[in-house]
């Protein structure tokens, strides 16, 4: 796959690459060091026959039968689903089993089109072609040879071609084409692991040969030492035998030279030793041996990613190993810096190969193939070799993983930053045309298989970026996957539109953004996006308003969006029209789903409008919602940066841990123990009751819980978890009761106090429980530094449910990486703080 083998860039086959080893460390000059190859590549029919038995070669093969349906289905299945590996395999079975030559050739060449470098399927392909009849296969041999070697770094398919060589030139005559062949293998995979056999059969192969002067003798002698010396500075398994060897080979000779050689080799053959305990930790569960389905060998091809427990594990283990290639753990020195660099490229080889569907460790390999070209010293033209190969790395990836934003993105930089624009207008072109694909594929699948229940909150524009389910609805999932993909597409937008703006300038970037208004998948963050760049980069309030006026009639059932218009009105001064649109917009929603813009506005009047305002707003929540307590609202006017007086000195709540200036905490009861949020007389009550209880059985006091860590998050912080609370040393008798005689609060997905306390600093209401409970000291402690429940704003399950799952889960022995936030498509991990803009309303969560 020419995608693929572009990633080493490597020269002819008639060439070798002049970084696996220093000059001074050949055995053999570089032109000759494949002679080898190119000698089977030059066959003509009548050396065929002089090396091996073609058969009956005049014998005309067999006409082709008629695919059978399974094997056309199996092929259209993979043609339309390319990396379905199932399918795949199954193809092959069938492939095989019908002993059709070219049916065979023909499947082969396309698994390999999908999955290059796969050393099981060429080393499959290859024994196929020599176990036909065709009249050329010799010369086919030599020519997939000729492909697969080039950029192989598995050793598996090293020997099998050595071991083809040797079958091809049993005659002592044509030894020196072995040798090359091995010294050609060794120069390419000598520093593997696994190439220990490859270096003891050719240290016996060189000691198998004759020497007929004194000159040949010394000849022969020079070779096996320079060998010697080659294999037991290599970390691999027989390393401790092959000096054993060597030491024996060199005091046979010289007792004096062999002190010599032996002590300059030394350090390098323990440190050698040292590495490959490391080295067999790092990959014992990555590179595990090939396995055999009857007679041969199976065909191991990579699967995409489902990014479950065992994906992210896996994930993890080769970013350590590769990270731990790169820090040189076998201390290669400066001089032979090619030498370093050519190990851990073979293992970034090894790495796609077998991760080949995980965009991160494609980005890997190029971050990596970069950095060498940025080094110092490096001369222009091997830099610009490098930056080349890193460009290769990235079309590569992207041609395995075309709907990679990760590697789009970089490629699409890397094009900007060398001023190919066309070329970066293409690349994102054809990305926003897979992504388009996907997501049409997936609406389909989702109106076949789920179709999305009525929403009860009125009817919804058919231009809505996502359908909005009530509270209580169960969420659809691939309802919720579509959303998401459809958000992620806009990034897309918004990307093409950022590189556009600066690298033409902003009339380039309102085309681009004049044909993401057409496309029917475009979401509303595109929109803000195009109307904020316009805002803060053109200076052009104006076209600003008007982009999001566009918005609003393509998404007027958004209340995301007209949140944050209005933040971006407020944000800019212009109260008249900020009126406007919260009076235009508010009433459009149903009352839970607008609690958000009226908390907005309100913030908004309470710090900036007159009294007046700001009571005739609160005569209105209260018709709009009449279940919030009236002090609520009040307290709700008289806040500032999260800092609410009212709560905490007036009604004895405690937010956080904050304590003054001389240590001891801001609020606290008469007795010592804080007063937290949540404790309510009945609680206080039965909270003292159980502490003289405690106290008259034991005649001791109970013991204090330890002091409360200081607020992290400071005074003014309104974003992040809430921070821990202290409870008293004993346990209370009850759930607390709401405090301010409001109802219970309402579960996950409401827009009740709880979730608006997270985002605006309000207070928290909490559920009432009548029975009693009692917990030992220590767990009372453990509850006590915990947050509170009403903290907690995620989704509610039933408690039978999660122990029934419990009950029946399968704990693997094994220890995974820890579960991170999963995504909408079932796994993922967590995503990295990249700190998002928020845009001109920070009280609202957002994406950019």
């Amino acid at each position: 796959m020419e995608g693929f083998s572009a990633y080493d860039a490597p020269p002819h086959p008639e060439q070798v690459d002049s970084v696996d080893f220093p000059e001074d460390d050949r055995t053999q000059p570089a032109e000759e060091h494949l002679q080898a190859l190119h000698a089977l590549n030059n066959m003509n029919s009548s050396q065929d026959t002089d090396i091996v038995d073609s058969g009956p070669s005049s014998q005309a093969e067999p006409p082709p039968d008629t695919p059978t349906p399974q094997y056309l289905a199996l092929r259209a299945q993979v043609q339309a689903k390319p990396t379905d590996v199932d399918a795949w395999q199954e193809l092959i079975r069938l492939a095989e089993s019908s002993g059709e030559h070219e049916k065979i050739t023909e499947t082969y060449e396309a698994l390999l089109e999908v999955f290059p470098n796969t050393s099981s399927a060429q080393i499959a392909y290859i024994q196929h072609v020599l176990n036909s009849q065709s009249q050329n296969k010799h010369s086919t041999v030599a020519g997939l040879f000729n492909r697969f070697l080039k950029t192989s770094p598995f050793v598996d398919l090293w020997k099998f071609y050595l071991a083809h060589v040797r079958k091809m030139h049993p005659d002592p005559s044509s030894r020196d084409t072995v040798r090359k062949a091995y010294e050609y293998a060794l120069n390419h995979i000598g520093h593997d692991k696994e190439s220990n056999e490859i270096w003891t059969d050719y240290i016996q192969f060189l000691k198998s040969g004759e020497a007929a002067t004194t000159w040949d003798e010394g000849q022969k002698m020079d070779a096996i030492r320079k060998a010697y010396q080659r294999a037991v500075q290599t970390p691999m398994e027989n390393v401790k035998r092959l000096w054993e060897e060597y030491s024996e080979f060199e005091t046979g000779l010289n007792k004096q030279l062999a002190k010599k050689f032996l002590s300059d080799l030394q350090t390098s053959h323990m440190q050698a030793r040292t590495v490959l305990n490391s080295l067999q930790e790092q990959t014992a569960t990555l590179l595990p041996p090939p396995t055999t389905i009857g007679d041969r060998l199976s065909v191991w091809l990579p699967r995409p990613p489902t990014f479950s427990s065992e994906d992210k594990s896996l994930v993890a283990r080769w970013k350590q190993y590769l990270k731990w290639e790169e820090s040189n753990p076998l201390e290669i020195e400066e001089k032979d810096r090619s030498q370093f660099h050519s190990r851990v490229q073979t293992v970034y080889r090894k790495a796609l190969v077998r991760m080949r569907f995980f965009s991160e460790i494609w980005y890997m390999a190029y971050a990596w193939t970069l950095s060498v070209g940025n080094e110092q010293g490096l001369p222009e033209n091997k830099r610009k070799e490098r930056k080349d190969e890193a460009l290769s790395i990235l079309k590569a990836g992207i041609e395995a993983n075309p709907k990679s934003f990760v590697l789009n993105f970089a490629y699409a930089e890397v094009l900007e930053d060398s001023k190919s624009l066309k070329e970066v207008h293409a690349t994102f072109t054809k990305f926003l045309d897979v992504l388009r694909a996907d997501l049409e594929e997936l609406e389909a699948s989702k109106t076949d298989d789920e179709p999305v229940p009525a929403s009860n909150s009125g009817l919804r524009s058919n231009n809505s970026s996502f359908s909005t389910q009530s509270s209580d609805d169960t969420p659809n999932t691939k309802s919720k996957e579509l959303k998401n993909r459809r958000t992620e597409y806009g990034i897309a937008w918004i990307v093409y539109m950022r590189f556009a703006r600066r690298a033409e300038n902003h009339r380039a970037a309102r085309d681009i953004f004049g044909k993401a208004r057409k496309d029917k998948w475009t979401p509303w963050e595109v929109y803000e996006a195009a109307a904020l760049m316009e805002y803060h980069c053109t200076k052009s309030t104006d076209v600003a308003m008007r982009i999001f006026e566009r918005g609003l009639e393509k998404f007027p059932d958004e209340e995301e969006f007209a949140l944050r218009y209005l933040g971006f009105l407020i944000s800019i001064n212009d109260d008249s029209n900020a009126r406007a649109l919260f009076e235009r917009v508010v009433t459009t929603f149903p009352p839970e789903r607008a609690r958000p813009l009226w908390e907005r506005w309100a913030r908004y009047e309470y710090q900036f409008g007159n009294l007046q305002a700001a009571q005739n707003l609160e005569k209105r929540l209260a018709e709009v919602y009449p279940n919030d307590p009236p002090i609520k609202r009040f307290a709700e006017r008289h806040k500032y940066l999260g800092t609410d007086a009212i709560a905490v000195r007036d009604l004895g709540f405690n937010f956080g841990s904050s304590r003054s200036s001389n240590g001891h905490s801001s609020s606290s009861r008469s007795n010592g123990t804080p007063l937290g949020r949540s404790d309510t007389l009945q609680s206080i009550v039965s909270n003292i009751s159980a502490q003289n209880q405690s106290f008259s059985s034991s005649g001791k006091r109970p013991s204090s819980p330890e002091p409360r860590r200081q607020n992290e998050g400071g005074r003014g912080s309104d974003h992040g978890p809430p921070a821990k609370r202290q409870r008293g040393g004993s346990p209370s008798k009850e759930r607390d009761r709401d405090r301010w005689d409001g109802p219970p609060r309402r579960r996950h997905g409401s827009p009740s106090w709880d979730r608006d306390r997270d985002r605006d600093g309000s207070f928290k209401k909490e559920k009432e429980d009548d029975k009693a409970i009692t917990l030992p000291p220590v767990l009372s402690w453990f509850i006590g530094v915990l947050p509170t429940a009403s903290s907690f704003d995620g989704p509610v399950f039933r408690t039978d449910d999660l122990m029934q799952v419990f009950r029946n889960a399968v704990i693997p022995s094994s220890t995974g990486i820890g579960a991170g936030g999963s995504s909408s498509t079932g796994g993922g991990r967590p995503p990295p703080d990249y700190s998002p803009y928020q845009g001109p309303n920070p009280g609202r969560r957002g994406r950019y």
